[in-house]
């Protein structure tokens, strides 16, 4: 089940975003909304590898957008994950496994006046999910350009299969509304103000993740049984950023959000980059970013009893938890290029060191005579790799 664990991977990445790939497509909508200018037209290449917690996850990304007219846009993009599992959830209850999601997307911007008008659609597939997404937004400049406002819709539908139980199909249904704001307030400083809700609705679990319980006939013993979530969850992210820019060609920004929903979590991040040009080629850039969380009402990593409740979890994404992410990179840009029809070219290489340490997840593969819920806390360390190069034309 790729896609689940590439979207686990990916909340992982982003520190907790009520949103997985999903609707990714909404977020750089949201980021400090640029001018009412059509994107140019551009092909880019990317490569990303997650590496960490047993899980290895990579694949290229392509992208491509041609303009049709001064007022119209049109963009394709092609993504793969490339996913072997052999995290700590895979080997305490199953042996691990290797699969390939794919993913196409097809978009359209118009330029009407000041507005910006984006509609597009996702398809991400594998052998075990299969998802859709239709997603709309608008962002309009106000005040000579001073001020932007942006607003978005997503939706979602997935079917749900399960590897080798080919009865198996559920379906569950998401629906994402953002609201963004973003402010001129000097010649140096920007500031954006992002609100995001999200609800979900269907089978929104796992099929294949267990959580366990005491077994009643041995209590140096546990046994499992399969999640339960609710049917229902609704979350609400918001997040202010701020980005100034330095005399002596640099920049710094900082950002706070806060994300809470109806499962019981709270989540708090806080994060802080600057990007440094050397000359008119390159630039460094570093950030860090400190993550928190409290974990689900319904989550418990040991239960007393079989069916000790309605709602069962053991998701080590829905326990406490912390998490830091250190990114450094390298950019290298160059302008009227002498190659025949680029007008701009970008290369970057970017790297993220994340360390996670849970609160109330033991591991329950460590070697040892432990009684149950005396196992050691689980903790990981993880490497994110980025390289893109961007050829404008």
């Amino acid at each position: 089940m790729g896609r689940k664990v590439a979207q686990e991977v990916a909340v992982v990445v982003t520190e907790r975003a009520p949103v997985a790939l999903l609707f990714l497509v909404l977020m750089a909508a949201s980021s400090f909304a640029q001018a009412a200018t059509l994107p140019v037209d551009n092909v880019d290449l990317f490569y990303h590898r997650y590496d960490g917690g047993g899980m290895e996850i990579d694949g290229p990304v392509v992208l491509a957008r041609k303009s049709v007219g001064p007022q119209v846009s049109v963009s394709g993009q092609y993504y793969v994950d490339m996913v072997s599992a052999a995290s700590i959830d895979v080997l305490a209850t199953a042996s691990a496994y290797k699969e390939e999601r794919t993913e196409y997307t097809l978009g359209v911007d118009y330029l009407y006046d000041r507005a910006i008008m984006s509609l597009g659609f996702t398809n991400s597939s594998e052998n075990d999910y299969e998802a859709n997404t239709l997603y709309f937004t608008v962002s309009q400049e106000f005040f000579g350009g001073m001020s932007t406002v942006t607003l978005g819709y997503a939706a979602g539908w997935d079917e749900v299969g399960k590897r080798g139980n080919d009865s198996f199909s559920e379906e569950a249904d998401r629906r994402n509304y953002q609201l963004g704001f973003s402010q001129v307030l000097t010649r140096n400083l920007l500031v954006g103000l992002d609100l995001e809700v999200v609800t979900d609705e269907g089978f929104l679990q796992n099929p294949y993740r267990q959580n366990r319980y005491l077994d009643p006939n041995d209590a140096t013993a546990f046994l499992y049984q399969p999640e339960r979530y609710p049917e229902t969850r609704t979350s609400t992210a918001v997040a202010a950023r701020a980005m100034y820019h330095l005399p002596y060609r640099a920049s710094i920004r900082g950002e706070y959000r806060y994300f809470t929903d109806t499962w019981g979590i709270n989540a708090h991040t806080i994060e802080l980059g600057y990007v440094h040009a050397l000359n008119q080629h390159w630039s460094l850039e570093g950030s860090v970013r400190y993550y928190t969380q409290g974990e689900a009402d319904f989550y418990s990593d040991l239960y007393a009893y079989e069916n000790s409740q309605t709602h069962l979890a053991r998701d080590k994404e829905m326990s406490s938890f912390s998490g830091t992410t250190f990114g450094t990179g390298a950019v290298y840009e160059w302008k009227q290029t002498s190659l025949p029809g680029i007008k701009r070219l970008q290369f970057s290489l970017l790297l993220d060191w994340l360390n996670f340490d849970y609160d109330n997840f033991r591991d329950v593969t460590a070697e040892g005579n432990y009684l149950p819920g005396q196992e050691p806390l689980y903790s990981f360390d993880a490497l994110v790799t980025r390289a893109s190069l961007i050829l404008e034309y």
